[in-house]
């Protein structure tokens, strides 16, 4: 099935001097240009391709693979303005373009701005838009079970705010990232994996960068434990060490580098220094 803005597989059907043309079902057939023709393509095969618009509102094949497709979000840095909107790159030849009425504020030539990739439901084009707080779900009850405390989440950093950064999580939800649990740089535009701590009544959800609880405590200890093991049995960073020195070496908090020394110490594998922790 053909759908625009997104990845499918076609088979060809006729070579032309200008490129390939594939089965494109209802929709006909879909060219191919040469400069993404390879080698290896001959008529019968199946190829997959990504389905966009040409400069003449065509359906066109491209192998080229887009920063994002239609229902994803990413952060897109602006090519150029002109007086209906911008263009933004988003990894193929034609830039996306984002219409003023679907900004929150004037886009200009530089600039990345979080968007989310959709088809205009009256043109049949292509676009983008910055108003992204439409595009978020709330949690439905059958969703509920795939987010509970811990569970493993593929974040998009969004924006800034007061109390930390708001985030994009499993491009659909509504997430936020508090201030008190940040112990790296973050910036608008970032793709990491973090944890959920819990869904509020609201439906965001709260979001932490490291799993919290005993079995973290567990899996750190035993990182901590063969970084002894590495390094003659020693390590300089005790717990009154400063917090960015720990997160230096081994991107923990100092609350789950002291929780790790603890367990450790309790299972009388290590000493507790004034220069730092020493292997029994």
């Amino acid at each position: 099935m053909l759908t625009l803005g997104d990845y499918c597989i076609l088979r060809i059907v006729k070579q032309v001097d200008f490129g390939l043309y594939l089965d494109g079902g209802e929709e006909g057939e879909i060219l191919l240009p040469q400069r993404y023709v390879t080698n290896d393509m001959h008529v019968g095969d199946e190829v997959e391709v990504f389905i966009y618009l040409d400069q003449e509102e065509r359906p066109v094949a491209t192998t080229e693979h887009p920063y994002a497709k239609v229902g994803e979000f990413a952060s897109l840095e602006v090519a150029w303005v002109n007086q209906y909107g911008a263009f933004l790159k988003w990894g193929l030849m034609k830039d996306l373009f984002c219409p003023f009425r679907e900004q929150k504020q004037r886009m200009e030539q530089g600039q990345r701005h979080i968007v989310y990739i959709k088809t205009d439901e009256d043109s049949y084009r292509l676009m983008a838009t910055a108003k992204v707080e439409k595009q978020l779900s709330t949690p439905t009850a059958e969703e509920l079970p795939s987010l509970t405390h811990g569970t493993l989440v593929d974040v998009l950093v969004w924006q800034k705010t007061d109390l930390g950064f708001k985030v994009i999580v499993n491009n659909k939800f509504q997430g936020q990232i508090y201030d008190n649990q940040i112990f790296q740089p973050l910036h608008s535009g970032m793709k990491l994996k973090a944890y959920v701590d819990h869904v509020r009544q609201d439906g965001k959800i709260d979001i932490v960068l490291q799993q919290s609880g005993r079995q973290h405590t567990l899996d750190f200890a035993e990182v901590l434990l063969r970084y002894l093991y590495e390094n003659d049995g020693h390590c300089n960073l005790g717990d009154k060490s400063p917090a960015e020195l720990i997160y230096d070496r081994f991107q923990v908090s100092k609350k789950a580098y002291k929780k790790a020394i603890g367990d450790l110490y309790k299972r009388r594998l290590i000493t507790i220094e004034e220069d730092g922790i020493r292997l029994v």
